[in-house]
Order: C-alpha cells, then structure tokens, then sequence
C-alpha cells in the first residue's frame, strides 16, 4: 500500500468497513444489504477512486476469490450435504419418531432446553456440524415446550464455538494448535483450557437460566409464533422409527471424525503417519467434513432404502431441498468472507498486532485482560474466530514465551476466549448465521436477543482476566468470576420478576 492512500493500510480505518456494516445490520434488521455496504466501503478504500480497482476489489479480489477458496468450497459443500441430511431424517420420518418419543420423556419447557444443552455439548466435533444438527434434532422438542426460536438459536450458538474451544477433539483445536509455531501447539491448548473463562461460564450461565427459569432483555419478550408452530409441526411428517434419526447422526458424527483424522495422516503409512490427536492437529476440518459426510450420507441412503422408509427418486428431491435451506446461510456466508477478504486487505492484522505489542511492556499483569478485549473487538468486526487466532496466538507466543510462560498461557487462552465471545456477538460471524439457520430464526432477531447474555458474560470475563493476570491461579480465578456470575444472574433475575 502507497503513501498515495488517503486511508492508509494497518491504521484503525481498516476495521471501519465492519463496523459499518455491522452497524447498520443492528439498525436496519437486514443482514444482506448491510453487509453488501461494507464490501462496497471496503472496495472504496482499496481502490482510492480508481472504478477499475473498485470493480476488481469487490469482485476478483473480492466474491469470486472467496468462492474459488478451497476451504471456503468445502464448507459450502459440507453445508449442502447436512441440508441433505436434515431435509432426508425429516422425509423418513426420523424427525417425527423422535418427536413422539420426546413427547413422553421430554415433559417441560426446562427438559426440552437443558435438552438441547447436553445434545450441543456431546457434539463438539465441529461449530458448523454443531449448530445444524442440534438444531434440526430439537425444533420439534422446543417448539412443542413454546421455547422461542431465538432462544433455541442462543443455546445452539452458545454450545457450538464455546464447546469446540474447550474440546481438545475438535476442529478448533486443530486450528488453535496450527497457528502456533515452536512449541506443541496441542500441548498449550490443553494448558489453556482452565482459563478459558468466557467458554466456561457461557456453558455455567446457559444452565443457570433454564434451571432458573428466566430470561431478560429482548429474549424476554420473544415468543413461539403461531406460524412457527404450525410450520414446525407440518414439517415432521412420516412413518418412520427414531433409529431413522439417530443412526444417520451417529453416522455423521463417526465418518466426520474418521475424514478429520484422515486428512491429517492417521491411516497414511511410513513417516507420513500421525497419531490420532497428531492427525486431529493436523487436519484439514473443511475436507475431512465434507468427506465424512459425504460417507454418511451414501450410508444413510443404502439404510433407508433398506428399511423401505424412502424410495431412491424421494432421496434424489431431499437433495436440492437441502440445498435451497442452506441459500440463505451461503449468501451471508460469501458476503462475511467477502468483507473479511477486504478488512485483511486494508491491513488490520497490521494495525491489531502494533496494540498489541505495544501495550505488552507497560501493562504487564492486565495484558490477559486487554488481549480479551482486543481479540473480542477484532472478532466481532471481522466475523472470524479462527482469523484472531492467526493474528494473535503468534503475537502472544513471540512477547511472552522467553519472559513469561505461565502469562502465555493465561493470555493465550484470553486470545481464544475473547475471539469466541467476539465471534459470539457479531452478525457477520459464520457460526452465529449458522445458530440462525439451524433454528430457522431470524438472523439479526437471534444476533439482537443473543447481546445481552453474551456481554453479560463477556464483561465477567474480563474481570476474572484481571484476576488471573495478578494469581495466575486458574483456580482462584474461576472460582471468582463463577461467585460474581451466579451472582450477577440471582440479581437480574430479581429484577426481572419485580418488573
């Protein structure tokens, strides 16, 4: 980038273009459009005036290079077979079994999200893999209890990239333990696990709001709509058996994590050969996903055609019905990557990485703290967990590992627990469109409910962060900010039944 530049690369004008959008997604309650803008502003600065460098900006550089990205190809495509997947246990009547059967052991509105809960936390595979399979099991569950869309979509999006964050197997560790370089990375993500506050106390606020019985702020006034209802009801039609729903999802589940280990050289021979958490470090999720369910979904077919559920023309029409459920989330999905594209573009690495090293001299022991507030804003403008982990960890690695050890941990864990809660928040993030689509909410109805849990979260975290910078105790630190938070929520819930 020039000194021509009237916005110059790797200064604070880089996140502009995500905060413009972001904003007016909040404002006008319409993500597409919104998003489209930030592209455009985004376009505008990269090309200072010039109409040709606009058009390459948006467009070459832009849409059709994150549409010909391998990976992004392949979460698309992974997408597309679970909208298959789901748009098949639905058509077998596997949905249906499943909701006769909740209907007996599944009794309140407490049961059907504690539910929901324990579904998100077993799957922790993958974020994506996550959000659509929980929420196409437990629809029909919650729909039954009235839990409101928006509520599902919060326990969905809140048992998705927390749960994935803490999971040594998962694709989030692969990714953690990639962008570390000259220590095991796997080896630190296990170390950070403790102190991972913001994942840890979303999984202990989740629980304490359903057991309690509450909810506040705009989630408070969301209820199950009469056309949701009946829609949910419409859609879970057939004469199948619950093992139609659960012998698919096992499948997936198992073939997922059987292409995961694959691409990273469990079964390859010689030197190639890796260990299973070596080849859960080295995997390509994106491949290993779209192989695995793939696998799981030929598998479901010959299963079904087996048991006389479905006819092989019926399996054939549940593939572009699937396909057509997940439009809305892929169009959001190339628009986000699309801005991210622009915003690494215009150098926020740059400008992200000279806070960062810059504050690490003077503020020693508040650095956890201001490593979670910096990874949560970069997420939350950006979208992308996974991108703050690049451009943090190694930053964090390379101003702590010879001084500080122990301090690298806590703020490495910061890193990753301040970009999940930015990740969390924001409504250009992959996974929260993903809660969304897997709960057939409305997208920024979902980001607007979600807010409040999550910031109140969020500001516990930080606090704790500011106690384990000076006890370096996980321990201590937990036990403080699980006091202040329990204690924070028995308060607002006081609050809300007075109102």
């Amino acid at each position: 980038m020039d000194s021509q530049w009237l916005f110059q690369a790797g200064t604070f004008w880089a996140l502009v273009p995500p905060i413009v959008a972001i904003a007016l997604a909040l404002i006008t309650k319409e993500v597409y459009s919104s998003l489209f803008i930030g592209v455009i502003l985004g376009g505008l600065f990269i090309s200072q005036g010039s109409f040709p460098g606009f058009l390459n900006a948006v467009f070459s550089d832009g849409v059709i290079k994150q549409l010909s990205d391998p990976w992004n190809v392949g979460i698309i495509v992974f997408l597309v077979i679970l909208g298959a997947m789901v748009s098949l246990m639905n058509k077998a009547g596997g949905s249906a079994a499943f909701g006769e059967w909740a209907k007996k052991h599944i009794k309140t509105k407490t049961g059907a999200q504690i539910s929901s809960i324990v579904l998100g936390i077993l799957i922790f595979i993958d974020d994506y893999f996550n959000c659509l399979t929980v929420g196409s099991v437990m629809k029909p569950v919650t729909d039954k209890h009235k839990v409101s869309r928006e509520k599902l979509a919060y326990l969905i999006d809140s048992t998705a990239a927390p749960i994935c964050i803490i999971a040594p197997i998962s694709s989030w560790a692969a990714a953690v333990s990639g962008f570390v370089d000259g220590e095991n990375g796997l080896s630190l993500f296990l170390k950070a696990i403790p102190f991972n506050f913001y994942a840890l106390f979303t999984i202990i606020m989740m629980f304490t709001i359903v057991i309690m019985n509450f909810d506040y702020g705009p989630m408070a006034k969301t209820i199950l709509t009469d056309e949701q209802s009946s829609s949910a009801s419409s859609s879970y039609e057939g004469k199948g058996q619950i093992i139609d729903l659960i012998f698919p999802i096992a499948v997936l589940i198992v073939f997922c994590t059987i292409g995961m280990i694959y691409t990273g050289g469990f079964f390859s021979s010689g030197e190639d050969h890796n260990g299973f958490v070596d080849a859960f470090a080295n995997s390509d999720a994106s491949i290993g996903l779209v192989l695995g369910s793939f696998a799981a979904l030929m598998i479901t077919l010959v299963f079904y055609m087996s048991r006389g559920v479905l006819k092989f023309s019926e399996f054939m029409s549940c593939i572009p019905d699937g396909f057509k459920a997940m439009v809305p989330a892929i169009l959001i999905l190339t628009l986000a990557w699309t801005l991210k594209g622009v915003t690494d573009a215009l150098g926020a690495k740059t400008f992200v990485a000279g806070i960062v090293e810059n504050g690490a001299a003077g503020f020693l022991n508040f650095m956890p703290a201001i490593i979670f507030i910096i990874a949560a804003l970069l997420a939350f403008a950006t979208g992308t967990s996974w991108g703050t982990f690049g451009i943090l960890i190694p930053i964090v690695v390379n101003a702590f590992m010879t001084t500080d050890y122990n301090l690298m941990i806590i703020s490495i864990s910061a890193c990753m627990a301040g970009a999940v809660c930015g990740d969390h928040c924001s409504p250009i993030s992959d996974t929260t469109i993903m809660a969304s689509a897997g709960a057939q909410c409305p997208h920024v109805s979902h980001v607007s409910t979600q807010l409040p849990y999550a910031m109140t979260v969020a500001i516990i975290s930080f606090a704790t962060y500011i106690i384990a910078g000076f006890t370096r105790s996980a321990l201590i630190s937990f036990a403080a900010g699980a006091v202040i938070l329990i204690g924070t929520l028995f308060i607002l819930k006081k609050k809300f039944s007075d109102r």
